[in-house]
């Protein structure tokens, strides 16, 4: 059993900066598939950034060149480096866990752990 808290969310202008935060509770996630997610009010969650075991990490192509995953597993902390943000990446951002993948890493139905998501809002 895992937990999943998410912070660093705001308000930012359009080229700039937020770094998200998600940190596991209840057991090490040294060995998870995790990533981040995101979601518009109306519009299905789409995945936007994971990392697995292997330090293997895949990025959305909307996302690419401007967002960068990592993780600290000394600290059991997911991070989302997000820079050059545009209006279009505002959204309520989540982060996911599983310990297993079937290798769709930015779908939806490959986590069973989520957090209760944190609010990133980009202002043009």
């Amino acid at each position: 059993q895992v937990e999943l808290v998410e912070s660093g969310g705001g308000s930012v202008q359009a080229g700039g900066s937020l770094r998200l935060s998600c940190a596991a509770f209840g057991g090490s996630t040294r060995r998870y598939y995790m990533a981040w997610f995101r979601q518009v009010p109306g519009k299905e969650r789409e995945g936007v950034a994971s990392f697995e075991p292997d330090g293997t990490t895949t990025n959305a192509n909307s996302v690419k060149g401007r967002f960068t995953i990592s993780k600290d597993n000394a600290k059991k902390i997911l991070y989302l480096q997000m820079n050059v943000m545009e209006p279009e990446d505002t959204a309520m951002y989540y982060c996911a866990a599983d310990e297993s993948s079937t290798g769709w890493v930015l779908g939806t139905s490959e986590y069973l752990y989520w957090g209760q998501g944190t609010q990133v809002t980009v202002s043009s």
